[in-house]
């Protein structure tokens, strides 16, 4: 079945009918529940006055949603600011060396925040790995980078490398892992692309050029390095048609976005309520599937708002940034489960594609996601809840494949061939179903807590089996039916079917044409042509 397999209108409207229902329906719940729990005891440390036209408490429980857009705001619109003005005079005057430029101003930047030591615990790191990268080992670069981002997970090497911050300020400790981490990724991105580079090797300036760029240096995205090199040493820096259009574009859906989010956080408080174990468990069955569906939601559009802002300062340097992340609704297979786009383009260049190859083979699969998933628990931190939500999303990622490898094969191959597109859709939507909930209540362990995870899987599973199961199920098969048809609609924009070649102009009639429509055969003649004859 492709992904131009189309359904009828109808059903197409049907579907989109229900989805539109269910989500007000829970809305509607989650709402009642913020309404009448705003003054519980255990939401007094996160729910707290709002503004003053809406007369509610405004739910605070997200650190880094604050950080960003309320109370370190005016420092990071100043830290960016200064970093667009001096690159676009860079750019007017002496954009050969805008690479330089944005170095220079990083540098001084980190300096200015976190202290000299800071700056030279991160260019010792650099210099390691440039070090190691000389050999041209890969293996050697991937244990050493590995190691070292070890080293910032364990202790004592934290305490010791926590010493060289400068400052006690609210922001040190989240500057300090991402700096540091952030840095690591890079510098075994380099290591690796020198490995790959057969003519001599990169100059150690390159690295720092591509470490210090201060979009990227505390909160990411990662761009591997061999895409920045490229981007950022291009002379060329003409735009294209309506580039900046859109670039002005994306800053206005930002700043909307953020003030729609801010003013849900009044009415709807899907952060704290999943944090008092007591009042869930005497909430709705759709208050509970809601919460596990919309805290995912939410989480989504954060990522993609704090990547936005700083992908659109990116675009400002005529630079092609990682996209936001691909939203939690629109996902139904784990294949394309991520939250932070460019940490899974690097797994995925360096080590998933790596060793997982054409990804059909089931023991390549198997040692891939293993070593994926392994980097990854280490770059979140060795815990148990990311040991429990790597194992299942390992699993559920070589489940797929072991299932489309068992449903290949005959009778089920021909079972498919027989039957209509349409109808394969639906059958497949049918698996994808639970495919999409294992991905809600794998993320929300990670995003949550266990306990909130097992109390959603029990009442969805267990307690409110049948009827709030079949209901539950059905709404989620509506909304793969809705994903699909835009997936469907976007592939007929990317590779539109071909038209029917059109018959040649002296092509030879048969016999039977000939003699039921001679009229047909005949050319029209002109009737002024024919007065001047």
């Amino acid at each position: 079945m492709g992904l131009k397999a189309a359904l009828p209108k109808y059903e197409i409207y049907f579907y989109n009918t229900v989805l539109c229902l269910a989500m007000f329906w829970a809305t509607s719940w989650i709402f009642e529940v913020s309404s009448s729990s705003a003054n519980r005891k255990t939401f007094k440390t996160s729910v707290k006055p709002g503004w003053y036209y809406f007369g509610r408490k405004m739910e605070t429980a997200d650190f880094e949603w604050l950080m960003w857009f309320s109370t370190f705001r005016d420092h990071i619109i100043f830290a960016l600011s200064g970093h667009v003005l001096f690159a676009k005079i860079c750019s007017m005057l002496a954009p050969q060396y805008r690479s330089l430029v944005y170095m220079v101003y990083g540098l001084l930047a980190v300096w200015t925040s976190m202290g000299w030591t800071y700056v030279t615990l991160i260019l010792s790191h650099c210099i390691l790995l440039y070090s190691i990268s000389l050999v041209k080992i890969r293996w050697l670069c991937f244990v050493t980078g590995l190691c070292t981002l070890a080293t910032f997970k364990c202790e004592p090497f934290i305490s010791w490398q926590a010493g060289f911050v400068e400052g006690d300020f609210e922001l040190r400790p989240v500057f300090f892992y991402g700096g540091c981490g952030f840095t690591i990724m890079r510098c075994m991105s380099f290591a690796l692309e020198n490995c790959e580079r057969k003519d001599g090797n990169y100059n150690i300036l390159e690295l720092l050029k591509y470490n210090f760029y201060l979009p990227f240096f505390y909160f990411g995205p990662i761009m591997t390095f061999d895409k920045f090199y490229v981007q950022v040493n291009r002379c060329d820096l003409t735009r294209k048609e309506r580039e900046m259009w859109n670039i002005n574009l994306h800053g206005v859906i930002h700043l909307i976005v953020i003030i729609v989010v801010d003013i849900l956080f009044h009415f709807m408080y899907i952060l704290t309520i999943p944090t008092d174990l007591k009042l869930m468990k005497h909430l709705s069955d759709w208050a509970l599937v809601g919460l596990a569906y919309f805290n995912l939601v939410y989480d989504w559009v954060k990522a993609a708002v704090m990547f936005g802002v700083i992908n659109t300062v990116s675009r400002l340097d005529h630079l092609d940034p990682p996209k936001p992340p691909k939203c939690i609704t629109m996902l139904y297979v784990f294949a394309e489960t991520h939250f932070d786009r460019g940490i899974n383009d690097w797994l995925c260049k360096y080590v998933y594609n790596y060793l997982g190859g054409k990804h059909e083979n089931v023991v390549e699969e198997l040692v891939a996601t293993l070593c994926t998933f392994g980097i990854t628990i280490l770059w979140l931190g060795p815990c148990q809840v990311v040991l429990v939500w790597a194992f299942l999303n390992c699993f559920g990622l070589n489940f797929e494949l072991w299932t489309g490898k068992f449903f290949s094969v005959e009778p089920f191959s021909s079972f498919e061939m027989a039957m209509s597109e349409a109808m394969s859709r639906r059958i497949r939507a049918i698996f994808n179903t639970f495919n999409f909930w294992s991905i809600v209540l794998y993320n929300v362990l990670a995003l949550n807590s266990l306990d909130f995870a097992k109390l959603v899987a029990k009442r969805l599973l267990l307690k409110g089996f049948p009827i709030t199961t079949i209901i539950v199920m059905f709404v989620t098969y509506c909304l793969i039916q809705v994903i699909k048809e835009q997936e469907r609609r976007q592939a007929l924009i990317d590779d539109p079917d071909p038209l029917p070649p059109a018959p040649p102009p002296n092509a030879a009639t048969s016999p039977t044409t000939s003699a039921t429509a001679p009229t047909a055969a005949q050319p029209v003649t002109d009737p002024s042509k024919e007065k001047a004859e």
